[in-house]
C-alpha cells in the first residue's frame, strides 16, 4: 500500500463532505493510503492572489512546509487546492526574492519550507500510480449502459499538467471508460462553471452553467462527473435556479468521479454520500446501486 499525505481542503470539510467521505472510501481498495495532514490550514484558495500576494504564498506555505516533515506526496481532490500549492512552488522558483520574506513569515511559526514537496491531484495519482488497467481489474460491477460527461472544469488541466492536455482533455474519460461507462461528447468539458463569481454576479454565473448543463444534456448525459468539489456544488445546488431563470428542466446527478468509481468498485452508496447530493442520483443510478445495497 503506497502512502500519500492528504489535503482535503476546506471545502470537502464543509459543502463537498461527500467528496471527502468517497475518496477515503475507495482508497483502501486501489491500494491507497491516505495520511491527513496534521493542523493543516485553508489554503486561501485561487481567488487570495489578488487581495495580497506574499500572504497568498505563505498561507499554503505552511501547509507544504507541515508535508516537506512528512516526506510524501502530498495529494488533494480539491482542483483549487492543487492549483493553490502548484503556484506556490511555482511561484518561489520564478521570484527568488519572495522566498525570504516568506521563509520570516514562516519562522515565526517554528517552520520552514525547502520547496521539496511533490503536490499531487487525485486524479494524476489514480492514473499513473493505481493505473487505468488496475481499475479496471478491480471493478465488480460495471457501469455498461450509464452515459456520462466528462467534465474537467477550467482548472484541473490548466495552465498545464503532466497528467493532461490543457487543451483537449481526456483523464477522466479513460477513468470512467474503466468502469464500464459510456462517456458521451461534451464540448464544454473545460468551460469555466463561474466558481465563487455565483455570490458576486448571480445571473453571469448562472448563464455560464446553463451552458455546462445543457452541452451535457444536449448530447445525451444522464449525469456529469467531476473532480473539483466547486464545480460539483454549482452545477448541482444551482440547478433549479437556472430552470427557473432559463424555463429548462434540467435533472441531471453531479457526482464526483470517486462516487461513482466507488460504486463499480462495489461500494454501497452511503460510504460515498450519495445521500448529500441535491439532485438525486439514485434513478439514475437505480441498476448499479441495487448490487452494492
Amino acid at each position: 500500500m503506497k502512502q500519500y499525505s492528504y489535503f482535503p481542503g476546506c471545502s470537502l470539510k464543509s459543502t463537498a463532505v461527500a467528496y471527502d467521505e468517497s475518496v477515503r472510501a475507495i482508497s483502501a481498495s486501489l491500494g491507497i493510503e491516505l495520511i491527513e495532514l496534521e493542523d493543516w490550514n485553508c489554503c486561501g484558495t485561487t481567488a487570495y492572489s489578488s487581495i495580497d500576494r506574499l500572504e497568498s504564498i505563505a498561507i499554503p506555505c505552511r501547509d507544504l512546509a507541515l508535508a516537506e516533515k512528512k516526506g510524501l506526496d502530498l495529494v488533494t481532490p480539491c482542483t483549487a487546492c492543487f492549483r493553490t500549492f502548484e503556484r506556490v512552488n511555482s511561484h518561489l522558483k520564478l521570484y527568488p526574492f519572495l522566498k525570504p520574506k516568506v521563509d520570516k513569515i514562516l519562522a515565526a511559526a517554528g517552520l520552514e519550507y525547502h520547496g521539496q514537496v511533490r503536490v499531487r491531484h487525485l486524479v494524476d495519482v489514480l492514473i499513473n500510480d493505481v493505473g487505468v488497467e488496475a481499475i479496471a481489474s478491480k471493478v465488480v460491477n460495471p457501469l455498461h449502459g450509464l452515459r456520462v460527461a466528462a467534465y474537467y472544469g477550467c482548472l484541473l488541466v490548466r495552465p498545464r499538467v503532466a497528467f493532461d492536455d490543457p487543451e483537449n482533455p481526456h483523464s477522466l474519460d479513460g477513468l470512467l471508460k474503466s468502469l464500464g461507462a459510456e462517456v458521451v461528447p461534451f464540448p464544454a468539458k473545460s468551460r469555466c462553471c463561474g466558481g465563487s463569481l455565483v455570490i458576486s454576479n448571480v445571473d453571469l454565473a448562472l448563464g455560464l452553467i446553463q451552458r455546462i448543463l445543457e452541452s451535457a444534456h444536449s448530447n445525451g448525459a444522464e449525469c456529469i462527473v467531476t473532480a473539483c468539489p466547486l464545480c460539483q456544488l454549482n452545477l448541482d445546488a444551482y440547478q433549479g435556479m437556472v430552470n427557473s431563470k432559463f424555463g429548462t428542466s434540467y435533472r441531471l446527478p453531479i457526482m464526483f468521479l470517486s462516487q461513482l468509481l466507488g460504486t463499480a468498485l462495489g461500494i454501497k452508496p452511503k460510504e460515498l454520500g450519495f445521500d448529500r447530493g441535491i439532485v438525486s442520483s439514485e434513478k439514475v443510478l437505480a441498476g448499479h446501486l441495487q448490487e452494492t445495497v
